[in-house]
């Protein structure tokens, strides 16, 4: 089946070997897998009720029976709430799939319905438990699975993770506060990611020095339990956010 047209913001990765469409309660979510194998990317759209599954398991069951390409771990990351998964950062994070890593990028429902702001939090925390649970029935998560996500992504999985059975957590530019207003502890969104904290659940949170939503050194006073990476840039990070990558890959080789 020839994939359909996708919106701006939701741009495959020419890397990924499957995309799947995940029925949810709130409509199709899509992931993009990236498998720690070399060969040509296959954009095809599958279903998620019949072949998606069957591609996912013959491609498992193949990795498990050589060994060669056995990832280390799965890292499933979420989007914005402005933008699908078409960003430097989260595209950039597909180079840990050379060290071992299946890395699944996943756009939700609302942006493939071609809207332009996000549904409520509660919407998408259904969305992406839907998605996780699908991945494991498929046979995509393996080994270590860490979620992740940037900006309202970042809050989806800090808010998941116990759920989803995480075993750490990656929070890319994680809104701490109103914009202007993360100097204000009373402010400060802690609840959701010290949630992932106090459940003892590893949490990386990757903050742009100058963040209106919260710079690291704000991160650092309402989360002293959770590591934290500077990078250089606001909110969105830098258009070459190479620094993100190399953060988020120092911290996952460190706890592996």
């Amino acid at each position: 089946m020839t994939a359909e047209p996708r919106p701006s913001r939701s741009v495959a990765p020419e890397r990924a070997h499957r995309v799947l469409d995940i029925e949810t309660d709130a409509g199709p979510a899509r992931a993009y897998v990236i498998d720690p194998v070399g060969g040509r990317a296959n954009t095809e759209v599958k279903n998620s009720e019949s072949s998606s599954t069957e591609s996912a398991n013959a491609e498992t069951a193949a990795v498990t029976t050589t060994g060669k390409h056995q990832p280390v771990g799965t890292l499933v990351l979420g989007h914005g709430a402005g933008k699908g998964t078409n960003t430097p950062d989260l595209w950039g994070l597909l180079d840990l799939a050379d060290d071992g890593w299946r890395v699944v990028l996943v756009d939700q429902p609302w942006v493939l319905a071609g809207r332009k702001i996000a549904t409520p939090p509660k919407t998408l925390d259904e969305g992406w438990r839907a998605v996780v649970s699908h991945l494991r029935e498929a046979g995509e998560i393996t080994g270590r699975f860490v979620q992740g996500g940037r900006s309202a992504g970042a809050r989806v999985a800090c808010r998941t993770a116990v759920e989803t059975g995480a075993d750490a957590v990656v929070a890319l530019a994680f809104p701490l506060a109103p914009p202007g207003k993360a100097d204000d502890p009373s402010k400060w969104r802690t609840d959701e990611a010290q949630a992932v904290l106090d459940a003892v659940v590893p949490l990386l949170v990757v903050q742009g020095a100058t963040d209106t939503f919260g710079g690291p050194d704000a991160i650092r006073a309402a989360l002293p339990g959770a590591d934290v990476a500077a990078v250089a840039g606001p909110h969105g990070f830098s258009k070459q956010p190479q620094d993100v990558v190399d953060a988020v890959r120092r911290w996952l080789a460190a706890a592996s």
